[in-house]
């Protein structure tokens, strides 16, 4: 996925010192691991996830108002850092094992969901959210930018864990926050800023009727609308928005599949790439779209844009992987050092067998990633030169520990639910 999208059908790569030194055709220049015949790839980047959100996966999922119901009253009353933890070490587990070695998390508590990935050896974004209503770590914007500062403090020069704020949405947050935040930025230029942008009906209502502007220049008054904003959605996006958006250097975090199921329509991401926007894919939280894997994600973001467009051709395969690989470290800022196999960049690699019936005859490899491979085809994964999954076998976490603590809290979950629908 390099600049010239260079396909070696049969090389080497060579790494040290966690990074890239060398890579070429033919027999490797001197004894090698053999990887018998399997596609080597960058290792895939999620532009926007809820770690933590893991413990909700499958929760209410046909009730509309599932997010008021359940969701907001279990974050208030059941989520704690212990909870965060949980769900975190059980996503990064997932992320891991289907071939993403980079993620871009907002949620609370994100000090705990640093933890977690600098333990598991992934490489992520973590960004602390803000909000009005009521978030589980804090109880004021004072607060939740006092959080954000100690992202800085702890994580600030940490080579894989990049700091963030993320104030939630400019309904959640308004002006005056997002100036704030702006200024945030402006005294933290390592840092990142995310949040939700152009989502809903909801979002789109609530910026006409209360300052007349559609969400994307609510944001731009506020001094947000900048380099280093990565923007989940962007579902409500006209093209002299998509303009402002790409003049300004916001990138665009796209998740084709949470945005389907929540029935809030399809993304103009083929109009926005064409204007420049830099788009990369991105699985949402667990509660929204079920999986965090990007697998799941190409096909839909493809097929979405086929039937908005009405051609089959309107976001090719090649362009979707590149989404999922370097235009995705380009959304987060990290273009320079991971998306692409080249020497000097970070060793992020995924190991992807082919052997499967369904993946032959192998006309297109991009083709074949996009519509016909799949998270379990990963066999090994590798962040700055280290195995962090080898064979399936993941060698940084405790999975049955991981999993039955997620259970545990689930249970957790459905009594709590269960005494909120008494309470209806």
């Amino acid at each position: 996925m390099d600049p010239a999208r260079r396909e070696i059908l049969c090389g080497w790569i060579e790494i040290e010192d966690g990074k890239i030194k060398a890579l070429g055709e033919g027999d490797a220049p001197r004894e090698a691991l053999d990887m018998s015949g399997d596609l080597i790839m960058p290792g895939m980047v999620n532009t926007h996830c809820h770690m933590a959100m893991t413990l909700f996966r499958g929760l209410g999922e046909d009730v509309d108002d599932r997010l008021y119901r359940y969701i907001l009253p279990l974050e208030r009353d059941c989520v704690t850092a212990d909870v965060v933890r949980a769900g975190s070490e059980l996503a990064a587990l997932e992320l891991i094992r289907g071939g993403v070695t980079c993620v871009a998390d907002m949620y609370y508590f994100e000090d705990v969901v640093g933890e977690v990935i600098d333990q598991s050896g992934l490489r992520g974004i973590v960004g602390q959210t803000i909000g009005d209503f009521s978030p589980p770590d804090h109880h004021s914007f004072d607060e939740g930018f006092a959080r954000c500062d100690a992202l800085v403090d702890r994580f600030g020069d940490h080579p894989r864990v990049i700091p963030s704020i993320a104030p939630h949405a400019p309904y959640s947050t308004g002006p005056d926050v997002m100036q704030r935040v702006a200024e945030w930025a402006e005294d933290n230029p390592g840092a990142r800023v995310q949040m939700h942008l152009a989502e809903s009906e909801h979002e789109m209502r609530w910026c006409a009727d209360n300052y007349r502007v559609r969400p994307v220049e609510l944001v731009a008054q506020s001094g947000l609308l900048r380099d280093g904003l990565i923007a989940a959605h962007c579902l409500h996006i006209d093209e002299a928005e998509a303009v402002q958006l790409a003049e300004a250097g916001v990138g665009v975090a796209h998740n084709a599949r949470s945005n389907g199921k929540a029935g809030r329509g399809i993304a103009p991401v083929a109009m926005m790439r064409e204007r420049g926007v830099r788009v990369g894919l991105a699985s949402d939280g667990a509660m929204s779209g079920n999986t965090l894997d990007l697998f799941a994600q190409m096909a839909p973001a493809s097929m979405f844009q086929s039937i908005a467009n009405g051609s089959r051709s309107a976001l090719p395969a090649r362009d979707i992987v590149a989404m999922a690989t370097i235009e995705g470290a380009d959304v987060l800022g990290l273009q320079a050092r991971i998306g692409s196999l080249e020497p000097g960049k970070s060793a992020d690699l995924i190991r992807v067998s082919l052997d499967e019936p369904r993946a032959q005859p192998l006309y297109d490899i991009y083709s074949a990633l996009v519509f016909v491979l799949s998270a379990g085809d990963i066999r090994a994964t590798m962040v700055a030169g280290e195995w962090l999954m080898r064979d399936g076998a993941v060698a940084t976490l405790e999975q049955e520990r991981i999993v039955a603590n997620a259970n545990r809290i689930a249970k957790d979950f459905e009594t709590h639910i269960e005494q909120l629908e008494k309470d209806l």
